[in-house]
């Protein structure tokens, strides 16, 4: 095959992978990287398989249900005494969630986690369980769902205390089995890459 040929090609391939991109983070590549990209979606979306199954886990899935009460237990069960999300995801009057969650762990299996910043559900738009690998990278790229650009998302998943929670859920739960900085890492791989929407052909 020519070199014009080959040129032509990579051009080519490099303009159908920017399409597929999502659309908020654009300028995190430049045209004159775009002959990259080839190599970097395999990456990228070797990563984003890593970031699904994190934000799958029962840690993570349970404060970010479908519907307005959270799940509990690696089981995903609807939270027992009837608790809902509230209008602030706070809980309702009478039944909030710092009523029984604290600010640290309880020291007792399976007792009421806590964290520094507040119990809290996410917000409602916010939802993992149910959505597939594509709908979840969307949503996250989605401002008007994730409330957070993409910056705003890394500095989410490095640094806050309920995300980190994950790692630390006092006895009687599993964490996280993947190292908090390998998810960070591979969610940051994801997002220079222009956060890529997966495909199951990219699976295979």
């Amino acid at each position: 095959m020519s070199k014009t040929i080959l040129t032509g090609t990579t051009l080519a391939l490099g303009s159908l992978l920017l399409f597929a991109c999502a659309q908020g983070s654009k300028e995190r590549r430049s045209p004159a990287t775009a002959s990259l990209l080839a190599s970097e979606l395999v990456e990228a979306q070797a990563a984003f398989e890593l970031v699904y199954d994190v934000l799958q886990h029962p840690r993570c899935l349970n404060c970010h249900p479908a519907g307005d009460r959270p799940l509990q237990y690696d089981a995903g069960r609807a939270h027992s005494m009837n608790v809902v999300r509230g209008p602030d995801d706070r809980g309702v009057p009478g039944m909030r969630c710092d009523g029984c969650h604290g600010t640290s762990n309880a020291p007792l299996p399976h007792m009421p986690p806590g964290v520094s910043s507040g119990w809290r559900l996410a917000p409602r738009e916010m939802v993992f369980e149910g959505r597939s690998r594509a709908e979840l990278a969307l949503q996250l790229m989605d401002p008007k769902l994730s409330h957070m650009d993409g910056e705003q998302l890394l500095e989410h998943v490095a640094h806050d205390p309920l995300v980190q929670w994950g790692w630390n859920p006092g006895p009687g739960r599993d964490p996280v089995p993947v190292p908090h900085e390998d998810f960070v890492d591979a969610f940051r791989t994801w997002l220079d890459a222009g956060a890529p929407t997966p495909t199951e052909e990219a699976r295979r």
